[in-house]
C-alpha cells in the first residue's frame, strides 16, 4: 500500500495517476475519409477559468489526423507548457463527433480506467497544488517549459470508490455553480467599471476627423512622436535570472499601467525609456502601457517617445479611446498587425499643453475611481480562488 502525503478516509487509498489514467494513450488505426468532419480544440478553446472546451471547431479528418494530439469522448485534456497549464487550462473532452477528437500538442490527455471517473481526474488537476507542483516538474528552455508525462504518472492520487467518487463531485458541483453565480455578477460589475472610462474618454476626446476646438488641431503622431519598432533578440539571450533589461514582447506582459518582467535580455536589440508609450502593434493591437524602466522591446510593440509638444498621457488616454479603430486598422491587414507608417500617420487631436494637462487631471481622477472598484473586485475574485480551492482540498480530503 503506497503511503500518500494525509491519511484518507477509511476504504479510500493512494495511487499514482498512471495505475488508473492512461496518459498520452496511443492513437489506434482509424479508418475515416479524409474530408470527414472531426473536432479539433486548439489551445485557445480551453477556457482557464471554467475548465471547459467552449468552442470545438469542425475540420476535415485530413488536416488533423497528423500532427496534432488524439483524444477521445471523456478523456481529460490538461495544458503542460507554461504558462497555460499555471491559468489552470484544464478541460474534460464532451461532444466530440463520433466520440473522437484532435487538438494542439501542447495538451497531455489522461484516460480514466474504470476505476476512477473523468470529473474525480479533472477536479484533482485542476487544485492550485497540483499545478504547483507540476510547475517544480518543468522541463525545457525558457518560454518552452513543459510538465513532462512522468510527473503525471507518478504523482499521487487519493481514490474513493466509485460511488463516493461521484458522491463528493456531485457536492463539489454544487458548490461551484454558487461561486460561479457569483462570478456571473461580478462580471456585469466590471462591465460597468470599464463603462465607466470609456465614457469618460468618450466625453472628453473628439471622434477622428472631427471639428476641434479653437487653439486644438489634428496632427499625425509621427509628428509629435519619435516612434522605435520592437525587433526580438536571438532566444539564447533570454533569461529569468535578470540578466540585462527587461524584455517585453506584448499585450500579455501589461499591466494596469505598467507592464511587469517575467522574462529579461542580454542582448537587447530596441530599448524603451522609462515614460515612452508602449502599444501592441501585432494582435491584438493597439493595447497600451508605460514603460517604467529600460525595457527591450520584442516585434509585437512599439516604442512612442512624446515630444515637447505632447504630455504622454495625455497621448495613453486618446490611444485608449482610438483602440477600437486601431484593432480594425490591424485586421485589415495581412498579419492582424499595424506597422511603422501606420503608427506615423495616426491623427491624434493636440490642444495646448496646459489644456492637455487639465484634462489630464480630470482623467486621473476617473481612472482612479475605476481603479478602486477594479480593487475591489480583484479582492472578490482572489476570494472566489481561494474558496474554490478550499472545496477541493476538503473534497480530496474526504471531507465533504
Amino acid at each position: 500500500m503506497i503511503e500518500g502525503p494525509y491519511p484518507l478516509p477509511s476504504g479510500w487509498r493512494w495511487v499514482r495517476l498512471g495505475e488508473v489514467c492512461k496518459i498520452n494513450p496511443r492513437r489506434p488505426r482509424l479508418i475515416r475519409g479524409d474530408g470527414a468532419p472531426t473536432s479539433f480544440v486548439p489551445m485557445r478553446a480551453v477556457d482557464e477559468f471554467l475548465g471547459m472546451i467552449v468552442e470545438i471547431q469542425i475540420r476535415p479528418f485530413a488536416e488533423v489526423r497528423k500532427g496534432y494530439t488524439y483524444f477521445e469522448e471523456g478523456d481529460v485534456l490538461f495544458a503542460k507548457i507554461t504558462p497555460c497549464m499555471e491559468n489552470g487550462k484544464a478541460a474534460i473532452a464532451k461532444g466530440l463527433i463520433d466520440g473522437i477528437g484532435f487538438g494542439s500538442t501542447e495538451f497531455h490527455v489522461l484516460r480514466p480506467s474504470l476505476e476512477v471517473i473523468a470529473e474525480w481526474v479533472w477536479y484533482f488537476v485542476r487544485q492550485e497544488v497540483f499545478r504547483n507542483k507540476a510547475k517544480e516538474s518543468f522541463r525545457g528552455g525558457v518560454g518552452q517549459q513543459r510538465v513532462p508525462q512522468d510527473f503525471l504518472e507518478s504523482y499521487l492520487l487519493p481514490l474513493p470508490p466509485l460511488e463516493e467518487q461521484r458522491r463528493i463531485v456531485a457536492k463539489v458541483e454544487a458548490l461551484m455553480e454558487r461561486v460561479r453565480e457569483v462570478r456571473r455578477l461580478r462580471a456585469e460589475a466590471q462591465k460597468d467599471t470599464e463603462l465607466l472610462m470609456q465614457t469618460a474618454l468618450a466625453e472628453v476626446f473628439p471622434h477622428p476627423g472631427a471639428d476641434l476646438p479653437p487653439g486644438w488641431r489634428w496632427v499625425r503622431l509621427g509628428e509629435v512622436c519619435d516612434i522605435i519598432m520592437g525587433q526580438s533578440p536571438p532566444s539564447s539571450t533570454y533569461n529569468f535570472e535578470g540578466n540585462g533589461l527587461p524584455f517585453f514582447q506584448g499585450k500579455a506582459d501589461f499591466g494596469d499601467l505598467h507592464p511587469t518582467p517575467r522574462i529579461w535580455c542580454s542582448a537587447p536589440q530596441k530599448v524603451a525609456r522609462p515614460g515612452d508609450v508602449l502599444i501592441s502593434v501585432r494582435a491584438p493591437v493597439g493595447s497600451t502601457n508605460v514603460a517604467n524602466l529600460a525595457c527591450c522591446i520584442g516585434r509585437g510593440l512599439a516604442a512612442l517617445r512624446p515630444r515637447d509638444s505632447l504630455e504622454r498621457f495625455w497621448l495613453l488616454y486618446y490611444l485608449h479611446y482610438l483602440e477600437p479603430e486601431l484593432s480594425k486598422m490591424g485586421a485589415g491587414s495581412t498579419f492582424n498587425a499595424i506597422t511603422k507608417k501606420d503608427l506615423q500617420n495616426v491623427f491624434i487631436p493636440l490642444p495646448p499643453l496646459e489644456e492637455q494637462r487639465r484634462i489630464v487631471a480630470y482623467l486621473d481622477q476617473i481612472q482612479q475611481q475605476v481603479a478602486a472598484l477594479k480593487r475591489a473586485q480583484a479582492e472578490t475574485e482572489a476570494e472566489l480562488k481561494r474558496l474554490e480551492q478550499a472545496i477541493l482540498d476538503k473534497a480530496f480530503r474526504g471531507d465533504l
